[in-house]
């Protein structure tokens, strides 16, 4: 699994941060930043971030579905 932020949907409210601050970082001013692409033990904090971003620009992709 992996995340992945659609930039142009991301409007920096920061939910993701607040659920997962490990793994995403938003400045004041700006757009998120993943911290990890690879959840690994965070995987339901980001399932959360996921959940509940407003803007719907965070998804989780699992890799080995294309294997």
């Amino acid at each position: 699994m992996r995340l992945v932020v659609d930039l142009d949907l991301c409007q920096g409210h920061a939910v993701c941060q607040d659920e997962a601050p490990g793994l995403f970082h938003v400045p004041k001013h700006g757009q998120v930043r993943i911290l990890r692409p690879d959840p690994g033990a965070d995987l339901e904090a980001a399932r959360a971030a996921v959940r509940y971003c407003p803007t719907r620009a965070l998804s989780l992709v699992d890799d080995s579905a294309a294997e």
